[in-house]
């Protein structure tokens, strides 16, 4: 057995930190990001010169490093961040994903769509304003999809003279926010992403500040504790039957493990037909390694020969999911065009697809659309308050979002456009 592919446990975890960057509108969201690839060495020769170019074409005498991120026309004319938008770079440390989302309320609910598969959440206060009622949103979002870190950055300190105790005004105004939402760990930096101070490296302008700058956070920041290593959760995406003579009794079923570690020997059950059996060998594309976690992807393939195709579901034989047809979860509803209750839908639930029918849900107050309740509303009223009941078709398997953020969460699917309407984490 080759031990070339079988890394330590959280070795794939801690090589890979996926975060998503919010505030309000011109917290500096965009240029932050900016700041953190020109900085570190990730922009190529000809971005930089798109890049001039186009701050030149804008009249601004200094490069606008925001326009890396703000990508949409739309965002370049009006100088906001409309749509998500991806980023990748790496450091020698740690590779990043960076999820720029949307600052403006009308854009509030694409914020669900990047923060879905953080691990992170980068949430920026301008020094000047402080705690805004968007901030709040943006905390409450961050804690109800289950981020588990999130680091404060108190932009534009150049602007307040790099003030300390606009630093510390700050952290008090957050103080009930962080204890109301109980998120696990809670950072702040006092940050110029214009200047540059304390984003890649610390700034000689505050002293009175001990900590890391946000690089070094990024890059050393411990999400290993993060995933599901609890319950053994192997959802299927293909079976690979090679057509290779030497391969002619191989039978491997390949997906991505969504929680717990797995090992050959395991007693495991298949779902829904509920075959137990043990896992013969882990795969992957140079041959066997000794275990698998999250989020590698692998084949399993098991001493029984047993009928399983996509949307089934590999687990623990002692520690199996939920399974049933009725499904309570709170939804973050991301269309324009409102739910109808007792209306078909298509949600999609790790590698499965299902048609199901809402058949109830419990709104409290005026407004029945999310959006504009995150527009009008505070956020102690948001989506706390909110649960719909999924009826199945056919029969789902599932674990509470609070156990796992995969086998805990679908996407509601309008089978007419087949649009994504609606984003659900399972109670």
């Amino acid at each position: 057995m080759s031990t070339d592919n079988n890394p330590a446990p959280g070795y794939l975890d801690m090589k890979l930190l996926r975060f998503t960057t919010a505030g309000s509108v011109d917290d500096g969201k965009s240029t932050l990001i900016g700041r953190l690839l020109y900085d570190s060495k990730a922009i190529f020769e000809d971005q930089m010169e798109a890049l001039e170019t186009a701050s030149m074409n804008r009249g601004e005498e200094q490069v606008n490093l925001a326009l890396l991120t703000d990508g949409l026309r739309a965002e370049r004319e009006q100088g906001i961040t409309i749509d998500v938008a991806y980023r990748y770079f790496a450091t020698p440390k740690r590779k990043f994903i960076i999820a720029d989302t949307p600052g403006h309320v009308q854009y509030t609910r694409n914020m669900v769509t990047g923060a879905s598969t953080a691990n992170l959440a980068l949430i920026l206060i301008d020094a000047r304003q402080g705690v805004l009622e968007q901030t709040k949103r943006h905390a409450y979002i961050a804690s109800l999809l289950g981020i588990p870190h999130v680091a404060i950055c108190i932009n534009k300190m150049d602007l307040v003279d790099y003030s300390q105790e606009v630093y510390d005004n700050i952290l008090k105004q957050f103080e009930p926010i962080h204890n109301m939402l109980k998120i696990k760990d809670v950072r702040f930096i006092p940050i110029s992403a214009l200047k540059g101070d304390n984003v890649v490296d610390k700034s000689a302008n505050m002293e009175w500040y001990t900590g890391a700058a946000l690089l070094e956070l990024l890059e050393t920041i411990d999400i290993t504790s993060d995933a599901d290593l609890k319950n053994k959760r192997f959802p299927v995406q293909y079976v690979i039957r090679p057509q290779r003579q030497e391969y002619h009794d191989y039978r491997g079923y390949a997906g991505r493990v969504a929680g717990g570690v797995f090992m050959p020997g395991d007693e495991v059950t298949v779902l829904p037909g509920r075959q137990t059996t043990r896992v013969k060998s882990v795969d992957v594309m140079n041959g066997e390694i000794e275990k698998a976690f999250p989020p590698q992807s692998v084949a399993l393939s098991l001493t029984d020969d047993i009928d399983i195709s996509r949307g089934d579901m590999i687990v623990d034989a002692a520690n199996i999911p939920r399974i049933g047809q009725d499904i309570d979860l709170m939804v973050c509803w991301l269309s324009e065009k409102p739910m109808v209750l007792n209306g078909k839908y298509t949600i999609r639930h790790t590698t499965a697809e299902l048609r199901c029918v809402i058949r109830g849900c419990q709104i409290q107050g005026e407004y029945q659309y999310p959006r504009r309740r995150w527009m009008r509303k505070t956020m102690w009223e948001l989506e706390r308050d909110r649960s719909y009941q999924c009826q199945n078709n056919e029969t789902d398997l599932f674990d509470s979002y609070l156990d796992n953020r995969i086998t805990g969460s679908i996407s509601i699917i309008d089978e007419a456009t087949n649009n994504t309407v609606g984003a659900g984490m399972i109670f």
